[in-house]
């Protein structure tokens, strides 16, 4: 007999659970930030891997809209700090434009810079704090309870303080070129859709630096012959213990996992995993999970959380009218039954910070947000 037993001391992680219903139009151009799920989206500044789950059939009527996030680019660029506080950069893409950055570096253990929203925030270990002289806010770090040995330095560069000559920004100039003087890799990300093409005949003004292009292309992974519970939002699913296994179950579908298949005969005293009943049965269905690696802003997310959602339900619902049109004895019940939903998982850098969103065809929203 082994003595297995668990030796991490860790807290658990935090799982945040909303329940909200989305109106049947929003505006891509005027999107609230305060409303769930977009204020999950916004709170993660920096997403790594995003997974978009849903049902095959409806893959195929939005297969066209993903295609143009194919095009998506970031950069990769060597850096000083105190580049970006330079009079044509911080023109160009914060004044006027709109850029998200992270510096290299691990969360609570090296210093490590982000740029986002024009937000410069600085996060640095008690010894570079005090050498900067700039002033900031002690955060929780893990290690001794009463030494704060962390701090978090924030400016608005879009302010209009913000800017050559004024006090505030003289002292981060002075700590970027006295103290902050290392070269860094960051991942550069530009809203604007015509930045990479510039990028490449060297029109930009960060084409100085020798960014080097990564696209963002997408990759598809079908799941044939899946069993999956038939969804309906009701309150028993927004309990803890239900809502949980319906995130659980997501979430195997993005690994792909074999435990979701119909076909799957794993000894039990292998796994013990059972694709959930909530009450209305479990259906055969095929899944399709498509997932974009890289560097992706809250916008990005954004616009393919819209998509999906507009295009989906919309040629849905077209569909199901056609096709009751053509022939009034077709039964289209089962397909009511099982339900029409997408699901979102976005990642974090280091794995810290991650969410996952169900969105239902009438507007019920199921949202996660987890924190390590």
């Amino acid at each position: 007999m082994l003595d297995i037993h668990r030796t991490d001391t860790t807290s658990n992680p935090k799982i945040y659970f909303t329940h909200s219903i989305l109106p049947s139009y929003i505006d891509p151009q005027n999107v609230s930030t305060k409303k769930q799920p977009f204020a999950t989206f916004n709170k993660q500044p920096f997403s790594h891997i995003l997974d978009l789950i849903l049902p095959a059939e409806m893959y195929e009527l939005i297969q066209q809209s993903l295609s143009t996030f194919a095009t998506s680019h970031y950069a990769r660029v060597d850096m000083k700090l105190g580049e970006i506080l330079e009079p044509d950069f911080l023109a160009a893409y914060i004044k006027q434009g709109n850029i998200t950055m992270l510096s290299e570096g691990r969360p609570l253990i090296d210093n490590r810079f982000q740029l986002h929203d024009g937000i410069l925030r600085l996060e640095l270990d008690r010894q570079t704090y005090e050498r900067c002289g700039l002033q900031g806010t002690p955060i929780e770090d893990g290690g001794k309870k009463h030494q704060k040995s962390r701090w978090i330095i924030t400016y608005n560069l879009r302010q209009r303080s913000m800017k050559h000559g004024k006090s505030a920004f003289s002292r981060l100039e002075w700590a970027c070129k006295n103290v902050l003087d290392r070269s860094l890799t960051w991942v550069f990300w530009n809203a604007n859709p015509s930045s990479s093409e510039a990028l490449t005949h060297a029109s930009e003004v960060l084409s100085k630096h020798a960014p080097h292009f990564h696209e963002i292309a997408p990759t598809t992974i079908r799941l044939e012959e899946c069993l999956c519970p038939k969804l309906a939002p009701d309150a028993a699913m927004f309990d803890e213990d239900e809502s949980l296994r319906l995130l659980e179950y997501i979430h195997i579908l993005s690994l792909p996992s074999p435990r979701v298949n119909a076909n799957d005969a794993i000894d039990p005293h292998l796994s013990r995993y059972a694709v959930p009943d909530f009450g209305a049965g479990v259906a055969r269905r095929g899944f399709v999970c498509v997932r974009w690696k890289g560097f992706m802003p809250p916008a990005f997310v954004r616009d393919v959380f819209l998509s999906a959602r507009r295009d989906g339900f919309r040629s849905n619902k077209a569909a199901k009218t056609t096709q009751q049109d053509a022939d009034m004895n077709v039964d289209v019940e089962a397909d009511k039954e099982q339900g029409m939903w997408f699901a979102l998982i976005a990642q974090g850098f280091g794995a810290k910070t991650s969410w996952t969103t169900m969105q239902f065809e009438r507007g019920h929203t199921l949202t996660w947000a987890t924190e390590n």
